[in-house]
């Protein structure tokens, strides 16, 4: 009798990680990367002297979060288990680039990382619901990047976790404490409203969605729930069951650089064009007269700039447009970086002071007039900008005026 062939074994299922977290930008998951770096029991690991994964070909392997951890590299420390980091990535490919390889940079540091694509379909958004569900139930700790994602607002109404955790996803973050401190509905700083009928309706269905969202991000001291907002960003005073941690770069300072110094002057771009917020020629001059005023050679842009106005740009002013692949925290601290970075007001005039502490890189900001704003921007965009820029320590202030005047 011939024996039968033995049943295979089932494959094991992934065993619930205690931590899981989401990220939908480079930054969030920079940002995630330093507080578990940050956690108590972490130890610095070995530095990655400035060597970044090469970002994977396209269609090379059914995994296209990046490369598994390199030779000599793993977790920071036996002691504090490895993360699940979640990456929902958006549509434009300049994001998609720089988080491919911010994920290999987590799986050096022994996370693990699954790319889960939530857009770019009418039914990609309900397939990565149902595919994360039991992960997100399971969860005793979930860390976000974007509280104000709509994607991740609904993810909450299945956690279960007592514990959530926000890191930085720029100086939203800021507004983020204060609406939910005022109890107010989360709604970005730049955002004017409006979309007419249909935008009114489409709020009106995603008002429980919003309500769960806003419940889970202030509980009460006390219940047993905690928020940790995990911050570089002048966030204001915690209420209720939140708490406030600081994140320096830790992370960063220790993986990467000192940078070599050059002796020019970096410029900084950013997406205040592309939100609405700033008029296009009157930034076209600002930028202008600052690389003429300081000598700069070299603009970094911003991952949301358009093409198109970056070809205007270098036209205009003669500089050499950077495209960086990793969050500007990382390409700074790694260098060569100029003696002088300056920016408009923006998230890395917070950040920046940490990452490069120690450099002797000077951070400079240039307030935005409030005659290059659009008529579009929101009622709030000049007060929030000239208090990110009021609120920036260890930077250098430089007026509006040197830009020409708007008209």
């Amino acid at each position: 009798m011939t024996p039968s062939a033995p049943t295979p074994a089932p494959t094991p299922t992934p065993a619930p990680a205690p931590t899981l977290a989401f990220v939908e930008s480079p930054v969030q998951l920079l940002n995630v990367l330093e507080w578990a770096y940050a956690r108590p029991g972490a130890r610095p690991g070995a530095p990655l002297l400035g060597a970044v994964p090469q970002q994977p070909a396209r269609g090379g392997g059914t995994d296209p979060a990046g490369p598994g951890p390199g030779p000599g590299h793993g977790p920071a420390s036996a002691a504090t288990p490895p993360l699940r980091i979640v990456v929902l990535p958006p549509t434009d490919p300049m994001s998609r680039g720089q988080l491919r390889r911010m994920a290999g940079l987590a799986r050096d540091e022994g996370h693990e990382v699954r790319w889960q694509e939530a857009r770019g379909g009418r039914f990609a958004p309900l397939r990565a619901l149902a595919a994360l569900a039991r992960d997100v139930r399971s969860a005793r700790r979930v860390v976000i990047g974007d509280p104000f994602s709509r994607y991740v607002q609904l993810l909450l109404t299945l956690v279960r976790a007592e514990e959530l955790v926000v890191v930085d996803d720029g100086t939203a973050t800021m507004e983020f404490v204060a609406q939910t401190a005022r109890g107010e509905r989360l709604v970005r700083w730049h955002r004017a409203g409006g979309g007419g009928l249909p935008g009114r309706l489409r709020e009106l269905a995603y008002a429980p969605v919003s309500a769960t969202a806003r419940r889970r991000f202030t509980p009460a001291a006390g219940s047993g729930r905690g928020v940790e907002v995990f911050s570089s960003m002048p966030v204001g005073a915690p209420h209720g069951g939140m708490t406030v941690r600081l994140n320096d770069f830790a992370w960063t300072r220790a993986r990467f650089g000192p940078p070599r110094l050059t002796k020019g002057t970096d410029l900084v771009g950013t997406s205040l064009v592309e939100t609405g917020v700033v008029d296009p020629d009157r930034y076209r001059e600002a930028v202008t007269a600052l690389a003429a005023e300081h000598g700069a050679t070299r603009y970094f842009a911003h991952r949301r700039e358009s093409p198109e106005k970056l070809r205007a740009l270098s036209e205009a002013t003669g500089l050499e447009i950077v495209r960086p692949d990793l969050p500007l925290e990382l390409i700074a601290r790694r260098g060569p970086v100029g003696r002088t970075i300056v920016s408009f007001p923006s998230t890395v005039v917070h950040t920046l002071p940490y990452a490069l502490a120690g450099t002797g890189v000077t951070v400079a900001v240039c307030d935005v007039d409030p005659g290059w704003l659009t008529e579009s921007a929101s009622a709030r965009a000049r007060g929030f900008l000239a208090g990110v820029t009021d609120t920036a320590r260890d930077v250098r202030r430089l007026p509006a005026q040197t830009a020409p005047a708007a008209g």
